[in-house]
């Protein structure tokens, strides 16, 4: 039976693309960007860091593993959309609970499908990430562009990902505890630090010096997360009075507001870094890495001087900024994701190399 194309996707810069629909079926806007992974759709889709910007996956089969309970890494999905090649509503694989379709439609996260992917990820690459909509197939273009250009893109990411109340995640035999400020932090960051020995209390990311200081942590992470690095003015502020006080860990979002914390300056990439396979060179141990990636905005290396801030990994295609420290006052951060469930596991090494900065005298 030949499905019948229904829903619509209307890109900022006029282009129309015609497909069928999946997950929910209300109207979303939102920022598009595109994903080079081969595997982790239900990472992808449940990390909080994509929290008001729908994804195009350039791997043309999406959902025929369906959706796990043990593979999410958020607790609740924050991606507006999805735009797949092909869709695989009858999964086969033994640990599948879901479809991918049902989970979307759950969490108001709508879905299009049969649509040129490689097209839509060479506009995103030739002119850069912009706001998109899928609605319905009869919704006019010329109304779908008007909404378009009346919007801008979103600024309270913060906000809806980050947790409201303060939660714990313990191990067994604890040598140190963690305070995470969660701006939309991925469980499998919580998990390797419990691996290592640690006790984690998850943060708002309202929460100031004071209120980490009440559970006397050993060190304070700043997690991933969606937006801009500037809304982030409450956990800048927190980094600033943190610094020299608690060793400091960064990952994404946490490495560029360290950045701001430091004076560094940030900005908006064309189309950003989405994927599981970019190399990244460690300056310190002159290796490469195969690094996972999700990111919109970098820190300009320029504005790293005079900061007490050292690049310590750069992207190998483009030269960015992937990784920096401040070794007198115990602060690493990292551009990419070390903790990736669904990817390469070369940089694993960065959460002893922090365990270790947690270590006191003698020990």
């Amino acid at each position: 039976m030949e499905l019948v194309k229904d829903r619509k996707l209307v890109l900022a810069n006029g282009k129309v693309f015609y497909g069928i629909g999946f997950g929910s079926k209300k109207d979303v806007i939102a920022e598009i960007v595109f994903n080079t992974s081969m595997v982790g759709y239900q990472e992808i889709l449940s990390d909080s860091s994509y929290c008001g910007q729908m994804v195009c996956m350039t791997y043309p089969l999406i959902g025929n593993y369906g959706i796990t309970d043990e593979d999410y890494e958020s607790k609740s999905i924050k991606m507006s959309g999805f735009v797949v090649r092909e869709y695989n509503d009858s999964p086969s694989n033994f640990r599948a609970t879901k479809t991918l379709g049902d989970v979307m439609e759950e969490n108001d996260c709508a879905g299009i499908s049969n649509v040129d992917t490689r097209e839509i990820a060479r506009i995103i690459r030739d002119n850069g990430s912009q706001l998109a909509m899928i609605t319905d197939i009869d919704t006019p273009d010329e109304e779908c562009l008007k909404i378009l250009k009346g919007r801008d893109f979103d600024h309270d990411q913060l906000e809806r990902v980050s947790t409201k109340k303060v939660w714990y995640s313990r191990t067994a035999n604890p040598i140190y505890t963690i305070c995470a400020i969660d701006c939309g932090i991925k469980m499998n960051i919580v998990r390797e630090f419990n691996k290592f020995g640690c006790n984690v209390v998850v943060l708002p990311y309202t929460s100031t010096f004071e209120d980490v200081m009440k559970y006397n942590p050993d060190g304070l992470f700043i997690s991933n997360g969606p937006g801009n690095p500037e809304d982030a003015k409450e956990v800048i502020e927190l980094v600033k009075e943190a610094k020299g006080k608690l060793p400091i860990f960064g990952i994404c979002l946490g490495h560029q507001i360290i950045g701001l914390a430091y004076g560094a300056k940030t900005y908006k990439m064309k189309f950003g870094h989405r994927g599981a396979n970019h190399p990244v060179k460690n300056l310190i141990s002159n290796t490469i890495e195969i690094t996972s990636q999700n990111h919109s905005f970098a820190i300009d290396k320029e504005s790293l001087k005079n900061t007490g801030l050292e690049i310590t990994h750069i992207n190998v295609i483009d030269n960015e900024l992937e990784g920096m420290r401040d070794v007198k006052n115990k602060v690493i951060s990292i551009q990419y994701h070390p903790e990736s469930a669904a990817g390469p596991e070369d940089s694993e090494y960065l959460f002893k190399q922090f365990i270790d900065l947690l270590k006191k005298d003698g020990e």
